[in-house]
């Protein structure tokens, strides 16, 4: 280069960055992430051996590489800045930290976790980025990095499998592949590409919690609920009722539903979901023009999900949890049930009680501005009642329960009590000392305690 032209090396760096950094570039960076990613596969026979590698990947990129063509293959913008492969060091530092649990002496981590959880990320990442060669669309791109993640980690689970001397499970390798893609791609939503330390631990400890509450599936259900809730998920996402990062989450809740309690429990859940999200655009733009309507159109997102559903999530894991057992079985279809009462009241309740004049304040009954935290009107309550009563139906019909008309009371008396305590606490602490996702947590889990409680008056538990 000609010393003398204004395009100095600092430049030259900058668009050698950009251009190595382009769709091509980040493609050879994946493939890359995912060949060290695939190392996970050898854990099986060589056990804890199997974590030197990666650890040794982690010093050379955190102390040692820092330029060359490795650097190069594996740098990410913010290594360039730095000098140095922080993001390769993240990613292999927390792969060793899994290794090390799920092959450590009396360690209970089942090795195909620590393979499914590191392949489906570096794989899935792959998957993105071929998606991204042919369109620039984050929905394809999502979409492309679950496909990708789920299929390779099936298929890394088959060769642990092989190794181990166990049963070839299409089906639990599927679920346990697309669970793995789903909650990564949540998080990468959530997170910024540098975080592959927070994705991957994070990912592999829930993964472990799902793997031990399943043993086999039935290919023929795992694929229905796969259909079924990939297909909701994109119709919510399509009508603008949820976010990329909502309707995964959506799809993520749905599928473990399904696989964990059935399709009873799944309707219950789509009936909160369907609802809401009806009652969300319901006379949006009047909303709107009020001040009382939804921010990003009405799109749900990861944190509303799972401000509503939570105690649901938790409530069906403990049913599977506690198969057999009569007593905590209904104390489990009843939480489930009364969390979900509470969050479709409470949207129904905020949603059309936002369209009426001379809302009062639930703990004074003053009368103050609509959409003010923890005002009610009559209108808004009846909506949120009736909500409840419908869940309660709903769950009466379709989740196993040995007297319909008494579960459907309890699940409706917790859902309104659920609701009374959003609106207290919306008057009380939301806003500096507590958010609106905060506030709908308890809520629900006000509402679960109420069905309970309910529940065991009514003698059902």
């Amino acid at each position: 280069m000609d010393p003398n032209n204004s395009f100095d090396d600092v430049g030259s760096v900058k668009y050698a960055s950009a251009i190595s950094d382009g769709v091509t570039g980040r493609l050879r960076r994946a493939a890359a992430f995912a060949a060290v990613g695939l190392l996970t596969i050898a854990a099986p026979s060589l056990g804890l051996a199997s974590a030197v590698p990666f650890a040794a990947i982690a010093l050379a990129a955190a102390f040692v590489v820092s330029d060359g063509p490795i650097f190069e293959l594996f740098a990410r913008p913010t290594d360039r800045e730095a000098g140095q492969l922080y993001g390769l060091a993240g990613f292999a530092f927390a792969a060793a930290a899994l290794t090390i649990l799920a092959t450590a002496p009396r360690s209970s981590m089942p090795e195909a976790v620590l393979v499914t959880t590191v392949v489906a990320i570096s794989a899935g990442q792959v998957g993105g980025e071929l998606c991204r060669l042919r369109s620039e669309t984050e929905l394809v791109r999502v979409g492309g990095f679950v496909a990708v993640g789920a299929a390779a980690a099936m298929l890394a689970q088959g060769l642990v499998a092989l190794q181990l001397g166990t049963p070839i499970d299409l089906a639990r390798f599927g679920f346990l592949g697309v669970t793995a893609s789903l909650v990564a791609a949540i998080i990468r939503q959530l997170l910024y590409e540098r975080d592959d330390p927070v994705v991957v631990i994070t990912t592999g400890l829930l993964l472990w919690g799902a793997a031990t509450l399943v043993s086999s599936l039935d290919p023929v259900y795992l694929l229905s609920a796969l259909v079924l809730t990939g297909a909701l998920g994109y119709v919510s996402y399509a009508l603008g009722t949820a976010s990329i990062a909502g309707a995964l989450t959506g799809v993520l809740l749905g599928l473990v539903t399904i696989v964990y309690g059935g399709f009873g429990w799944f309707a219950v859940l789509i009936t909160f979901y369907g609802t809401g999200a009806l009652a969300s655009k319901f006379r949006y733009e009047e909303k709107y023009e009020r001040g009382v309507a939804e921010d990003n159109d009405g799109a749900r997102g990861t944190g509303n999900v799972l401000g509503n559903s939570t105690i649901a999530l938790v409530a069906v894991l403990g049913f599977a949890a506690a198969e057999g057992m009569t007593i905590a079985s209904v104390v489990f279809v009843v939480a489930f049930s009364g969390s979900l009462a509470t969050a479709l009241g409470d949207t129904l309740s905020s949603e059309i009680g936002g369209l009426f004049d001379t809302p009062r304040l639930i703990t004074t009954l003053e009368r103050v501005e609509p959409g003010t935290d923890g005002a009610i009107t009559w209108q808004g309550e009846a909506a949120g009642v009736t909500g409840c009563v419908a869940i309660g139906l709903v769950s009466a019909v379709a989740l196993p329960v040995t007297n319909g008309p008494l579960t459907a009371a309890a699940i409706a008396i917790g859902g309104v009590a659920g609701i009374t305590v959003d609106s207290i606490l919306g008057a009380t602490v939301e806003g500096d000392r507590l958010g609106n996702q905060g506030v709908n947590f308890l809520a629900t889990v006000g509402g679960a305690a109420g069905a309970i409680t309910a529940a065991i008056v009514l003698g059902l538990a």
